[in-house]
C-alpha cells in the first residue's frame, strides 16, 4: 500500500479549519460568560433594591456610609 503524501496546503486548510472551530467556540464560551456576569449583576442590583426598601435608612445615609467606607480603605 502507498502512503498518501498530505500537501502544504491541505495542513494549512485543516490548521484553518482547526482556527476557526477554537475561535467559534471561544465566542461561544464569552457570550455565555458575558450572560451570566449580566445575570449575576441584575440579581446583586435587584438584592440591593430589596435590602433598601426593606430598610429605614435613606439614600443620602447609604452613600454617606459606603463612601466613608471607601474612604477609611485608602
Amino acid at each position: 500500500m502507498a502512503r498518501r503524501v498530505i500537501t502544504l496546503e491541505e495542513k494549512i486548510e485543516k490548521a484553518q479549519a482547526a482556527v476557526l472551530a477554537a475561535k467559534n467556540k471561544y465566542d461561544a464560551a464569552l457570550d455565555e460568560l458575558e450572560k451570566l456576569v449580566t445575570k449575576r449583576k441584575q440579581l446583586e442590583d435587584k438584592k440591593l433594591l430589596e435590602a433598601y426598601h426593606a430598610g429605614d435608612k435613606t439614600a443620602d445615609e447609604i452613600i454617606e456610609f459606603i463612601r466613608s467606607g471607601a474612604q477609611k480603605k485608602e
